[in-house]
């Protein structure tokens, strides 16, 4: 590793030791970066070097008015925040910073701003609670948080020496879109537009990206300067295929690295424009797509089968592409989408570890039912529980390997998700003889029937094929006799009610659809089903509701 810039040298003395990392691919052109660079200054400041002050890099509305800001402003913004950082605030390279909000402009100024500056990024979901942010603070020793003013309360619990969630560490917190004398629009407004952004290494540690699972310990996931610009000059080059006069749209929280990287650094890194939106529906997303003429969507599958049935009220015209990710993409939800927005979905499977997407397919190359292939500069195998491939058709551990990888912070689990070299993200797929990879379940997730192995998501697939279900989520019910049976939570759409007769209509439906062993023996109507902040269903939850009921 190279001369670190950091004087706060946490981060790279909480790395893994170096004999638990995956491989890393560096051999490919497209990730040949420098020793020395600074990921910020790449995505912004490298633009207006180019000549592209000018262009417009970020859109946003703002009281009902359609707000941008270009490149050069968002350079000269960044440039203050980071002078506040190692000013009035008294920061010093390699300090961690929490970082508290929706996506709006000054999340993602903070962001930069901070790495300009050298320092480690914590983003956080605009959801969590101080008990939340307390374990983070406390793993990360985090002493400074930029908090987005209206998402205060939770984060001065922390600062309260009265508080059950107090953290004694934590001696600064300044909130942004606040006009108060000690906030961060007030002290940056008092800088200078000129900052030299700190000499950081390539890889020096510049995010800490907690992983958005939904049980036990957090785990963060340690992050180089430049497996920021990795994630940006593979999946949405060779796969998007993103360029400077895209505008792109979504709903994935900046805290969460699909929204990190599709809603902000994919669109700077090529000179396009980005659009952040502080909540989104449905209809406030496609009505977004509508009214900025967004070329490009990122949301998870539960938005796309919402939007479905509101697209021929919009004008979405200058839509060109829309990528999923976040959970698995039913084969219905992709048909449904396509069907009423003509367009072919992009979908793809990552992770908070890896940072971003390595597995999917451009529109031209989507075969259906499989995610795709594996993204340029990553390579895949599907291998059994001794880390031997198993054959073609076979299901079995996903196992990744490319620029990216795996550096828990301080955390025991890294054995686990690393082996041999190689990222397990913890999911079952088969591989076909072409390459394509077809996502069955998470590991734990799969349902073992009497024998069989049944996955969640092939079930929920072939419900979702129903007319008379919105949405539904299957996991696996103990059963003395079979070991587990399968259970299906269904959404129905309004205005139909769940009875005797729908449940064995539903039945008779998933047998007709796939192999009949798989169908729900149990099914529950619901109202909702449970999901994190970046869209996830929680299908523990829905196993605990399971168990409780049984």
């Amino acid at each position: 590793m190279a001369v670190s810039a950091h004087q706060d040298t946490f981060a790279r003395d909480h790395l893994p030791d170096r004999g638990d990392w995956p491989e890393l691919l560096l051999d490919s052109p497209d990730v040949a970066y420098p020793e020395r660079m600074n990921c910020a200054a790449e995505l912004v400041d490298s633009m207006v070097a180019q000549g592209n002050g000018a262009r417009v890099a970020l859109r946003w509305r703002d009281a009902g008015q359609m707000k941008a800001m270009t490149y050069a402003e968002l350079k000269a913004l960044t440039n203050r925040i980071a002078q506040v950082l190692v000013g009035p605030m008294g920061l010093v390279p390699g300090n961690r910073v929490l970082l508290r909000g929706p996506n709006n402009p000054m999340m993602a100024a903070a962001w930069l701003g901070a790495i300009k500056a050298g320092m480690v990024t914590v983003p956080t979901m605009p959801l969590l609670r101080a008990k939340e942010l307390k374990q983070i603070i406390d793993k990360a020793e985090i002493q400074a948080v930029l908090c987005d003013a209206s998402l205060q309360n939770e984060a001065f619990f922390c600062r309260d020496a009265a508080h059950e969630y107090h953290c004694p560490q934590l001696t600064q917190l300044v909130l942004f879109n606040d006009a108060g004398p000690d906030s961060l629009d007030t002290l940056a407004a008092a800088q200078s537009d000129d900052f030299t952004p700190c000499d950081t290494a390539a890889d020096d540690v510049c995010l800490i990206a907690f992983t958005s699972g939904t049980t036990g310990k957090p785990k963060g996931c340690m992050h180089f300067h430049r497996d920021v610009l990795a994630m940006c000059d593979l999946f949405p080059k060779h796969v998007i295929g993103m360029g400077p006069d895209d505008i792109v749209c979504g709903t994935p929280p900046m805290a969460f690295t699909f929204g990190l990287g599709g809603l902000l650094c994919f669109p700077l890194r090529v000179g396009a424009s980005a659009i952040l939106s502080e909540k989104l529906a449905p209809a406030s997303l496609l009505q977004t797509i509508q009214d900025f003429r967004a070329t490009i969507v990122f949301t998870a599958p539960t938005f796309y089968r919402q939007m479905a049935g509101l697209v021929d009220q919009y004008d979405l015209s200058s839509l060109k592409k829309s990528v999923s990710a976040g959970e698995a993409l039913p084969d219905a939800t992709r048909q449904l989408w396509k069907g009423a927005s003509g367009i072919e979905m992009i979908d793809g499977i990552g992770g908070t570890e890896m940072i971003h997407v390595f597995v999917s397919s451009s529109e031209a190359e989507v075969r259906r039912g499989a995610i795709g292939k594996v993204v340029p500069g990553y390579i895949a195998q599907v291998v059994d529980d001794d880390m031997q491939p198993v054959p073609h058709g076979t299901p079995g551990r996903l196992a990744i390997k490319g620029p990216t990888g795996c550096r828990y912070l301080d955390d025991d689990r890294q054995r686990k998700f690393v082996r041999d070299g190689w990222n397990l993200p913890g999911d079952t797929f088969v591989q076909d003889a072409d390459g394509y990879l077809y996502y069955q379940a998470r590991n734990d997730d799969m349902i073992i029937s009497a024998g069989y192995n049944i996955a969640g998501p092939e079930v929920e697939d072939a419900l979702l094929r129903h007319p008379a279900v919105a949405e539904c989520g299957v996991v696996g019910l103990p059963d003395e006799e079979r070991g587990q049976v399968v259970k299906a939570f269904v959404v129905l759409k309004p205005g139909i009610d769940g009875d005797a007769a729908l449940v064995k209509a539903l039945q008779d439906f998933v047998k007709a659809e796939i192999a009949p062993y798989k169908y729900p023996r149990a099914i529950a109507f619901v109202d909702a089903l449970p999901r994190t902040e970046t869209g996830k269903l929680q299908r523990f939850t829905l196993r605990q509701t399971a168990m409780a009921s049984a």
